[in-house]
């Protein structure tokens, strides 16, 4: 008897209802998907609702669940239309919801009690003590950072049991760690955050030294190729994941079912405790269906150089020959793989980048007699040049498979009938009495013509259902009909017969939309309740000091010789960020900054990278036991600092959106808030509104880190081995940047970790916005001194100034700021919202 193993639920993903059909008719467990609004594919990938309601009877008539994705970052504003619309698919059946914002989570305890949550990947879980901040959320089961390997999965789940942990199998990965990306927002205003990734890293860069002026590499240097998890299978299994997630909401439902059977097979076939690594054939499918190139991730450790597409950042397809050359309107190929009739075809140069720039669809294709029987002939007008690449883009016959195996499957949207049952009573010379009861309700109605004796067809049973059965699109169905209390013989014309069946519908509908209205004005009260009300304990550990009238201005630095000179101009603080680059100064210089600011009354803060692997906390440790300030992104460092008793602010990159997140940061223990650089002014001041701005920091001047990367640009441009060549960040190219198609410039900061920091390529400068965030009750303000070339001195005082005339109820002067920024900078979001 075989003994079955334990897999991972297969979770699938749908933009559309052919794809729920899709994933349900290919062996999905789950499938997750968005409503109108308010999830991180907001271009069509959606249903309505009505259709998720479809999508459920689907899944749960096959015993499948359905998931709605949540995973945004939701602005104060928009908190009670996102519940609102949450309650619309919890009244059509979703299992469960994904959610980014933790403010959000809380609030659907309140209002949704029962609804199991899961936390996104846009958390940015990637350690044991990230998970161990979900699980105190109540969050029942989190999306793993794509950047996890086996081992960091195996902490995590050692560490934090209860918590079941996701993770990403297949489909496109984002290159940056997901919830740290800031770069499509900043250059487009359309922020990854809020649903609207403009997709920054699939363009084409170039590299360059920037102190040398050489170019060191171009391409699509930051263009991931798509994860294809299918040999770590076994590995994934039995590390613990509950889950293996399917990327493409936006995908096709052929790709959906493709991609939906093949790692159903895997599974199937893993289950009966075959451990057989897929062959290249079982996965020519999914190169086929859609693939940049794939990748098996991170499972097995840090990848390199080819961890990205490098030469183009679209679907591949197959190579499938050459061409050969042109002959009376048929263009002859040298195919490797046959070339069928509906099959899509892309050429491309034997030395071109990005991917084939020429393409038709095969209408006819034969054999050309003779020589080693793989030329063909394919009809057409194009002309393609001899010798270059055959890609096949789309397969004819792999796409009619993929449509026939969920065509089965229904496709209309069934509306939920409620049951009516009828009681009639009358007798000749009396109006016919109805009474209808349904769902609890109960009308009555009589007809305007009174009942006379029959000279023929008298009244029955099966002709009064016919006529009263007649029910058409309302939402109910004729169910019990009680005649007992008719007289016999009697007649009614079938035209009051109608007139009567209306009367009762329209009085039910009406009653019905009256209470569903009621209902939803119900709904809505709670939320609005809910939304209003700042959770008090976490209140009690908010700060609980008077709003200060002299400004703090910390200076965020990661030179030593920076940070004195911001100390001179007038920070009252120093944020040292040892990580930022290689190499970190001796500890030992850091203790000697230490005296001399607290000589000058400057405190002096540390910086932790956002990121932090569970083999990366003994080489912090060393930092974290100077004792010194925190402030950090990392929400698992924040709740364990924070609990060990240290002053702890919370970054920018905690991505606080609304007073109900900022109110569980502070819940957790932070004793400052740096909101999220993604708000604009007025937003800000909702957030900060119910502590009139106590405990909360604006950034105002600098570069944030648009994308934190584990892929390392420069040690692929070398292809050496990442986190082995710190010769090439530390002495040959130092100071290096990407450069866009349209020219601008990002300069790229290798850390501690040999991980790139993206950083913007243009500093914020808020100084025009400094009164408007004063009334806002804001005194704590952040700049950022992250490149090379900044005048710490000229900047920080041109602000320090600033902020003392407001204090002192004058008028700052803005200009001495700008004149010390320059003209390269940009206002960032203060002014215009993603």
């Amino acid at each position: 008897m075989v003994r079955l193993r334990s897999v991972p639920e297969l979770l699938a993903p749908a933009g559309s209802l052919d794809a729920v059909r899709a994933a349900v008719a290919n062996g999905a467990d789950a499938v997750y998907l968005g409503a109108e609004g308010f999830n991180a594919r907001d271009e069509g990938a959606h249903l309505t609702f009505d259709e998720i309601g479809e999508a459920c009877r689907l899944a749960h008539e096959r015993g499948r669940r359905i998931y709605l994705t949540l995973n945004i970052l939701i602005k104060p504003g928009e908190l009670v239309d996102a519940l609102m619309l949450l309650g619309e698919t919890v009244d059509r059946g979703i299992d469960a919801v994904i959610v980014q914002d933790i403010g959000l989570v809380r609030l659907i305890q309140r209002v949704f009690p029962d609804l199991e949550i899961h936390g996104s990947t846009q958390m940015t879980v990637h350690d044991a003590s990230g998970a161990s901040v979900m699980r105190e959320l109540g969050i029942d089961r989190v999306v793993l950072a794509r950047e996890n390997t086996l081992d960091d999965i195996r902490a995590i789940r050692e560490a934090v049991p209860e918590l079941k942990l996701e993770s990403f199998v297949h489909g496109a990965l984002c290159i940056a760690y997901s919830g740290q990306c800031l770069m499509s927002g900043m250059i487009s205003e359309r922020s990854a955050n809020r649903g609207s990734c403009a997709q920054s890293c699939r363009k084409d860069y170039v590299l360059t030294d920037v102190e040398h002026g050489v170019e060191l590499d171009r391409g699509y240097l930051i263009s991931a190729k798509d994860l294809a998890a299918h040999e770590h299978l076994p590995a994934i299994a039995d590390v613990g994941i509950v889950c293996l997630k399917v990327e493409g909401r936006k995908k096709k439902p052929e790709y959906v079912a493709t991609v939906t059977k093949t790692y159903r097979d895997f599974l199937d076939r893993l289950k009966l405790g075959d451990e057989t690594l897929p062959g290249d054939a079982e996965v020519q499918s999914l190169v086929q269906i859609y693939s940049r190139g794939f990748t098996g991730g991170m499972f097995g450790g840090r990848a390199g150089r080819e961890y990205v597409t490098r030469t183009q950042p679209d679907n591949r397809g197959l190579v499938v020959g050459n061409v050969a050359g042109y002959e009376r309107g048929e263009l002859l190929i040298d195919a490797t793989t046959p070339i069928h009739v509906g099959d899509g075809l892309g050429f491309e140069s034997p030395n071109a980048t990005g991917g084939p720039d020429v393409g038709f669809s095969v209408t006819a294709v034969r054999a050309v007699p003779g020589g080693n029987g793989k030329r063909v002939a394919v009809e057409t007008r194009t002309r393609v040049d001899t010798g270059w690449r055959v890609i096949r883009t789309s397969d004819g016959q792999l796409l009619a498979r993929a449509r026939a195996s969920y065509a089965a499957l229904p496709t209309e949207i069934r509306v939920r009938k409620s049951r009516l049952d009828a009681r009639l009573f009358g007798a000749a010379g009396t109006p016919l009495k109805a009474v209808f009861s349904v769902d609890g309700e109960t009308v009555t109605v009589r007809s305007e013509v009174t009942l006379s004796q029959a000279n023929k067809r008298p009244l029955d049973a099966a002709s009064l259902r016919e006529q009263l059965g007649r029910l058409g699109d309302t939402p109910f169905v004729l169910g019990a009909l009680d005649t007992t209390a008719l007289a016999p013989s009697l007649f009614l014309p079938v035209s009051e017969q109608n007139h009567l069946r209306q009367q009762a519908v329209d009085e039910l509908m009406s009653r019905r939309n009256w209470a569903e209205g009621a209902r939803l004005a119900e709904r809505r009260v709670v939320i609005e309740t809910a939304v209003a009300t700042i959770d008090q304990g976490a209140l009690a550990h908010s700060p609980t000091r008077p709003l200060a009238h002299s400004p703090s201005l910390s200076a965020t630095v990661y030179r030593i010789d920076d940070a004195d000179a911001a100390a001179t101009a007038g920070a009252t603080e120093i944020c040292f960020d040892p990580f930022l680059r290689h190499p970190s100064p001796p500890l030992a210089r850091i203790r000697a900054l230490r005296e001399r600011l607290d000589a000058q009354g400057v405190t002096l803060r540390l910086r932790t990278p956002t990121i932090v692997r569970p083999e990366e906390r003994r080489d912090i440790a060393k930092w974290l036991d100077l004792g010194l300030p925190i402030l950090t992104g990392h929400l698992g460092l924040l709740a364990e600092l924070s609990r060990e008793g240290r002053d702890v602010t919370a970054d920018y990159a905690v991505n606080v959106f609304n007073a109900h997140t900022a109110a569980e940061i502070f819940r957790l223990g932070a004793r400052s808030i740096v909101a999220s650089v993604e708000l604009t002014t007025d937003e800000l001041a909702d957030v900060v509104g119910p502590w009139n701005g106590a405990g909360f920091a604006a950034f105002v001047y600098g570069r944030p880190e648009g994308m934190t990367i584990e892929h390392c640009v420069l040690s692929a441009a070398f292809d050496r081995k990442p986190t082995t060549c710190r010769d090439l960040c530390v002495q040959k190219h130092a100071n290096v940047e990407l450069t866009d198609p349209i020219g601008y410039k990002f300069p790229v900061a290798t850390d501690s970790a040999c991980r790139n920091r993206l950083l913007h390529s243009r500093p914020v400068d808020a100084g025009e916005f400094l009164p408007r965030l004063w009334r806002a009750g804001v005194r704590e303000y952040h700049a950022v001194f992250n490149v090379p070339g900044d005048d710490v001195s000229a900047i920080v005082g041109g602000y320090r100034r600033a902020l003392d005339a407001l204090a002192g109820g004058e008028k700052p002067d803005i200009e001495a700021i700008r004149r010390a920024v320059g003209s390269e900078f940009t206002r960032g979001h203060f002014a215009r919202a993603v």
